[in-house]
């Protein structure tokens, strides 16, 4: 019996030695590509800036993304995933469907139709402010 446990244990650690082999050079390269892409964006960002200077333009455009409500599109966002959780678990309950699939596809759809909607409404915010 205490040889079992021991083979358990060192099965463990191998697992989690395992894990960590693979995933450490994934989270390595996941942060470089971060680093670099943002950097890019930083100098990007900086010339377009540079240029409207030079030509003379308001560089209020830039400014314009900050006018919508992020918290209403991330408030509908947690929602439809909120709801597709609920409806993933239905079809997993009253359908042969498996649990994985069900709760995937209801939240990818839920999720979705969350961001529609956001759309929908700024759309119309953004109308109601122009006019």
């Amino acid at each position: 019996m205490l040889r079992q446990t021991e083979r358990k244990r060192k099965t463990n650690q191998n697992e989690t030695e395992m894990s960590t082999e693979f995933t450490t050079p994934i989270v390595f390269f996941a942060m470089f590509f971060a680093l670099v892409y943002g950097m890019a964006y930083l100098l990007i960002r900086k010339k377009e800036r540079l240029a409207l200077i030079a030509k003379g333009v308001d560089a209020t455009i830039f400014d314009s993304a900050k006018s919508q409500p992020s918290s209403l599109k991330w408030g509908l966002l947690l929602v439809g995933i909120g709801i597709g959780i609920l409806f993933g678990k239905l079809l997993t309950v009253y359908t042969s469907l498996a649990e994985e699939l069900a709760f995937f596809s209801m939240i990818c759809l839920f999720g979705g139709i969350g961001l529609i909607i956001y759309h929908l409404i700024a759309n119309k915010f953004e109308g109601a402010e122009r006019s």
